[in-house]
């Protein structure tokens, strides 16, 4: 049974949610109450995610907030006591043309002016390091071994149990159906299982984000948008360093997925919405150009596929921000494909907001959401 009043309601059980919880939790805040409308935790956008955890980024912001984010899933396990298969075979970007590279090293260069060890590579040197690639069109590549995988359902699940051992209340099954605001100020949630009454509650929807914050009165740029995944059956004669590799130009990812390969590629034609059926016909093409790439993929047996969504804002930076009208609202929504990775870092600066009126441990000024009204917008690049 639902309480009836609580400190701060969470709407969403993906990383965001749980992450948020655990860190209010965890700074004392007894009363939290989380609410997901799926019978499990982390079943959508995190649940669907392809793992990866990197620090190339071409914005300081996003760099920033790797930096804060990833050496806390390297003290995940001891501090909740959850495994999530935690691996660093790195990331390597494969770039094709003149004008790409040229970006790729001015993002190497600021990568590396903020600590992060980025390089660039020659085109001789990336085909010496995935020679089972196709890379006779490769002009040059990004790498830093420091990039890596972890475990999406492991990090929502280790979230969520050490939040709930802090007296944090996190429900399933359950779909909030009304914000009840009043003065400008936030007053509480309906709900399918009935009303809390709460001074704050914390936007943490992901695809969902925008109509959650329609509830309450918000206009929030973002945009669900599909995004599909396929892992292949064991494959022999791939390494087990072999790095997470994304072919920039064609939003082509490949890395290891057990004994298997997972891969994926983004439509540049997909239409926004909640569709999370799988596109056979894409997936064809999606295949097509993935055995170019990467041959020994033809030898591959399917093993499964699926299809999630991305949540998409316009300069492809996530909001984490607390508003003035209604007060007491709150947004962790918007990371444009990186949420996962950004995840614990982001529900710690969203606790801070909540309890101390400013997130000190990154400055998330330019992640606010007013920007999209004031113009004052930052493209992040390396989206795939």
């Amino acid at each position: 049974m639902l309480p009836p009043t609580a400190d701060v309601v969470i709407i969403g059980g993906g990383v965001m949610g749980v992450s948020t919880a655990y860190h209010l939790a965890r700074r004392g805040c007894r009363r939290v109450v989380l609410l997901e409308k799926h019978p499990f935790l982390g079943a959508e956008a995190t649940g669907k995610c392809a793992g990866g955890i990197r620090y190339q980024f071409s914005t300081e912001i996003n760099i920033r907030l790797s930096q804060l984010s990833l050496p806390m899933l390297e003290r995940f396990e001891a501090e909740t006591g959850q495994a999530i298969d935690l691996r660093w075979p790195g990331y390597l970007f494969l770039l094709d043309n003149a004008a790409d590279l040229a970006i790729f090293r001015r993002n190497v260069a600021l990568q590396n002016r903020l600590g992060v060890p980025s390089v660039i590579l020659a085109a001789d040197d990336v085909r010496a390091r995935v020679p089972l690639l196709r890379l006779d069109d490769i002009v040059g590549a990004a790498w830093h071994a420091g990039d890596g995988l972890a475990d999406p359902n492991g990090v929502v699940q280790g979230y969520a149990a050490a939040a709930r051992c802090l007296d944090a209340a996190i429900f399933t099954g359950v779909t909030v159906t009304g914000i009840t605001v009043r003065a400008g100020r936030i007053r509480g949630v309906q709900t399918s299982a009935g009303d809390i009454a709460a001074a704050a509650v914390v936007n943490a929807a992901g695809p969902w984000a925008g109509q959650v914050a329609a509830l309450a009165g918000v206009e929030l740029p973002i945009t669900p948008l599909r995004r599909q995944i396929v892992v292949t059956a064991p494959l022999p004669g791939v390494p087990d360093d072999f790095p997470f590799v994304i072919d920039f130009s064609r939003s082509l990812y490949f890395h290891r997925e057990g004994r298997g390969i997972l891969t994926g590629q983004s439509n540049p034609h997909e239409t926004p919405g909640f569709d999370q059926s799988v596109d056979h016909a894409w997936t064809e093409r999606h295949l097509e150009q993935a055995m170019w790439r990467f041959p020994l993929l033809e030898r591959a047996g399917l093993l499964r596929q699926w299809a999630g969504l991305y949540e998409v804002t316009p300069d492809a930076h996530p909001v984490i921000d607390g508003l003035t009208d209604p007060a007491g609202f709150y947004i962790v929504a918007g990371f444009s494909g990186h949420g996962f990775m950004h995840g614990p870092a982001a529900g710690l600066l969203m606790a801070e907001l909540i309890l101390d009126g400013a997130a000190h441990s990154l400055d998330v000024h330019q992640l606010r959401l007013s920007r999209f009204a004031e113009g004052d917008l930052v493209r992040e690049h390396n989206v795939v």
